[in-house]
């Protein structure tokens, strides 16, 4: 069987589809950018939700952010591991840390996330960004 493909979306989700089912967490750079993650709430199995909408919290020693749905659709399971254990989604994102996972009721949206490749390089673009925004302000006045 070939090994499944993984997508990601602009706001750092991953997405790997198995038997018409997505399983959705958040990328390796997105949770070494939260850093220590304290805290997930996740929502309930049968929740549906619209691509791009916010479906999950997670809360880290830094900040609060918004996990939004890759694709529209309605979950199917969630990873109750993380509600005791969130630090997984910091020690495995791609592995233990999964979030959730949902069966979508538009597979095409799944075709229309960042390929590995894409995703690298526009991570890259973001390193970048911050590098050039840290040299400015560090600069002397």
């Amino acid at each position: 069987m070939p090994e499944p493909t993984i997508r990601f979306t602009r706001e750092h989700e991953w997405v790997v589809m198995r038997n018409e089912i997505a399983t959705v967490g958040i990328s390796d750079f997105a949770q070494d950018q939260l850093g220590e993650i304290v805290s997930i709430e996740l929502p309930k199995v049968g929740s549906t939700f619209k691509v791009m909408q916010a479906m999950a919290i997670v809360d880290s020693v830094k900040a609060s952010s918004d996990i939004f749905s890759p694709m529209s659709g309605e979950v199917s399971e969630i990873n109750e591991n993380l509600l005791e254990h969130p630090e997984l989604i910091n020690q495995s994102p791609y592995e233990s840390g999964w979030m959730l996972k949902i069966k979508p009721s538009q597979q095409r949206e799944f075709d229309s996330l960042m390929t590995k490749e894409d995703y690298d390089r526009f991570v890259g673009e973001e390193r970048d960004k911050e590098d050039k925004e840290r040299r400015v302000s560090n600069k002397p006045s």
